[in-house]
């Protein structure tokens, strides 16, 4: 009967070696070869738990949550500024596969602020967005667009209450002018009011209130014209 050789019951060298290069729990500054720093734990040679990433072209930084490799959790993400060695935020919140998802805020270049939902790096849900130039919105979002139920507040006082279908008013809204005192009710079709109706509203409070009242309307259902007019306006769709 022939003799057959046990293998080697030890790992060889180049295993041994390979097992030990294995990051695994809280290790110091690692560099990668583009200059990169991460400093934070390890599971598996992969970033897993807390950890702080540099990324030496950009000057970019993450500070936060790590899963498998990628930022999933709670962390912040900053940036450098041009010329200068000062960070500042540009988003601080929660992450899932190495993008924005769940609840967090983020900072633009132009001085505009989004706090709220995000899904897959984009606005989704509810949230607030204060604009550059005064405006307020705060509503529902989908892929980045208001999108849903929300308000907008103009930085000239004027809001608008209602519906809204990919970044426009879509639906059923109140458009309130509140510099000339009028209202607004009613169908509003990507972005352009369609039907309904102009009323007095804040008058007397206006800073600039329109030369002339808007005349009472004297019919037996105007609830009936309107409905018949929006009827006769979506059934061209």
């Amino acid at each position: 009967m022939p003799f057959l050789k046990r293998p080697p019951t030890t790992p060889s060298l180049s295993t041994l070696l390979d097992i030990k290069s294995q990051k695994c729990g809280l290790r110091h500054t690692v560099f990668s070869p583009s200059g990169n720093e991460y400093t934070g734990e390890w599971q598996n040679n992969k970033k897993h738990g807390k950890g702080t990433q540099v990324w030496k072209k950009s000057g970019a930084i993450y500070d936060g949550e790590w899963k498998f490799g990628k930022r999933d959790g709670y962390g912040t993400y900053s940036v450098l500024l041009p010329g200068s060695k000062k960070y500042v935020k540009k988003y601080c919140g929660e992450w899932t596969d190495g993008k924005k998802d769940g609840y967090g805020t983020y900072f633009y270049n132009n001085s505009s602020v989004y706090e709220g939902e995000w899904s897959e790096d984009q606005r989704s849900g509810w949230g607030r967005m204060y604009y550059a130039n005064g405006d307020i919105y705060e509503g529902k979002w989908l892929k980045d667009k208001n999108h849903g139920e929300g308000i907008i507040i103009f930085s000239n006082g004027n809001r608008y209450e209602g519906s809204w279908r990919e970044g426009k008013k879509d639906g059923r809204g109140k458009f309130y002018y509140c510099d000339k005192g009028q209202l607004y009710e009613g169908l509003w079709v990507d972005g352009v009011p369609k039907c309904g109706t102009l009323s007095d509203f804040g008058r007397d409070g206006a800073p600039m209130p329109a030369k002339c009242q808007i005349p009472k309307v004297h019919l037996i259902d105007p609830q009936l014209v309107l409905r018949e007019a929006e009827s006769a306006y979506l059934g061209q769709f």
